[in-house]
């Protein structure tokens, strides 16, 4: 408590005070300023607007009736724009109506006029805890961003977490890693998570798509030419593993390399030698190699389409990656983490989203993965028109495959379904397959899935998930 005092003393409490009555604006300065806070005032809603813009403010008391616009209109505006702030609103004549709308739209107190004294202190009072708790609400909602990233990774599924334990653990090795996932995923994230995290980290990691060139472009990009090498070739060129010396390579759709390019690369991974295009000179780099695929290498090994030395070359250390739709629990974090992405550098002051948005963005199975997840996001953040991203922010594909996602389940049963009711069985699936990922022990799924026991006790007993039948 001392310590919440010494802070409150250094660093002022502002609050400004909008009203076009003089007097009331002259009472309640003097009232306020004599309890040690600082009082800026305003008799109008542009004024106010203009206060908010040049000085931060911790509670704006406004009264609902000006001449010139009202209250609801600078409580829109704040909510908007600074929604960090606490807002009181008064009023000359109170009805159940208005308080009951003031309070609707993000007010946190009314009080009506005649102002007592009092009444008023107690007001700001409670204000200034209102805002101490909106801001360990934002502290607390940063911390388990944090406890369930690495770096911009996102997800508190146990597969995930899985993941980032798997990154810490093969950081400093210069055994090579096969990454593999859905196109989306997130496979650059995690092998730029592994560089960051390595004795590597200052030195470069370069970045290849191997399916994004031809098979003559695609070599000349990884190992270089020298002059005249073919026909384009005017200049000399460094390839992408000589510029990656010391640090890290990452061949994204390996996949896609051709036999010859395989033989090659065969050559890389075993020795840590190649010659540029056009040149008998052997060049030797020190390089760690990140391979990623988005389909099943051991079936292109069986269908002979991808040479099987290389492939076990290759897959030292696997990290697959699950699809968004294996891990449908962590929609709400990835999309929160991307809200707060595209409203950064923005005039919006967007909070989250409605209930009905989330549950349809849980509905839906997400082909592209993170990465359409991502676009949705930006797009609701681009449409959304009040502090919350709506149903009708999404895009239709989202609403639509939902939609008939619901009518479906309900025609399986022969009646009407709530949103909540069709998520029960992605939720059974989530549930379901982290306790069999931690042995059925209670506590560490419980733990995985950040909810208490006795949530988790009732949740298998009511999909009867429990090992021995019991």
């Amino acid at each position: 408590m001392a310590k919440n005092e010494e802070k409150t003393a250094s660093i002022p409490t502002r609050i400004l005070i909008v009203d076009a009555d003089e007097i009331i604006l002259d009472n309640l300065t003097n009232l306020l300023e004599t309890d040690g806070y600082e009082i800026s005032t305003a008799s109008s809603v542009a004024q106010a607007i203009d206060c908010l813009k040049a000085t931060l403010y911790n509670i704006v008391i406004t009264e609902v009736s000006m001449p010139a616009g009202d209250g609801f209109e600078l409580l829109k505006y704040i909510k908007m724009h600074h929604d960090e702030i606490v807002v009181i609103m008064t009023a000359g004549y109170g009805t159940i109506e208005s308080a009951v709308e003031a309070i609707k739209q993000g007010a946190y107190e009314y009080l009506t006029k005649p102002l007592i004294d009092d009444d008023v202190r107690l007001a700001v009072r409670r204000a200034l805890k209102q805002q101490q708790l909106l801001e360990e609400n934002r502290q607390l909602k940063r911390a388990l961003r944090d406890r369930y990233s690495i770096d911009n990774i996102i997800g508190n599924d146990f597969r995930m977490a899985k993941i980032f334990e798997l990154i810490n653990a093969v950081a400093d090795s210069n055994s090579n890693v096969l990454i593999s996932g859905e196109s989306g995923t997130g496979k650059s994230l995690v092998a730029r998570a592994i560089h960051a995290h390595s004795s590597r980290r200052e030195k470069p990691f370069v970045e290849v798509s191997c399916g994004a060139l031809p098979d003559t472009l695609l070599e000349s990009e990884l190992f270089g030419h020298v002059k005249g090498a073919f026909t384009d070739a005017v200049a000399e060129k460094i390839g992408k593993f000589a510029a990656a010396d010391g640090g890290t390579i990452f061949l994204d759709e390996i996949s896609s390399a051709s036999p010859q390019l395989q033989v090659k690369l065969l050559r890389v991974l075993q020795e840590r030698q190649f010659e540029q295009l056009g040149s008998n000179e052997t060049q030797e780099v020190d390089v760690r190699i990140i391979f990623a695929t988005n389909t099943d290498l051991q079936r292109q090994v069986k269908a002979n389409e991808f040479r099987e030395d290389l492939f076990y070359r290759i897959n030292v250390l696997n990290i697959e990656i699950p699809s968004l739709r294996e891990r449908i629990a962590d929609v709400p974090l990835l999309a929160e983490h991307f809200l707060e992405k595209y409203i950064d550098g923005t005039s919006k002051r967007i909070k989250g989203f409605s209930t009905e948005a989330l549950e349809l963005m849980k509905l839906y199975q997400w082909p592209g993965n993170v990465r359409e997840l991502e676009n949705c996001v930006e797009r609701g953040v681009v449409l959304c028109d009040s502090s919350v991203i709506k149903a009708d922010d999404l895009p239709p594909v989202v609403v639509n495959h939902s939609q008939a996602k619901t009518l479906q389940l309900s025609s399986s049963i022969g009646e009407k379904v709530t949103l909540s009711e069709a998520m029960e069985e992605p939720e059974k699936q989530v549930i379901s397959a982290a306790l069999e990922a931690n042995d059925f022990n209670r506590k560490a799924t419980a733990e995985q899935l950040d909810i208490n026991r006795t949530t988790l006790y009732k949740k298998m007993k009511k999909y009867d998930l429990f090992a021995d039948g019991s």
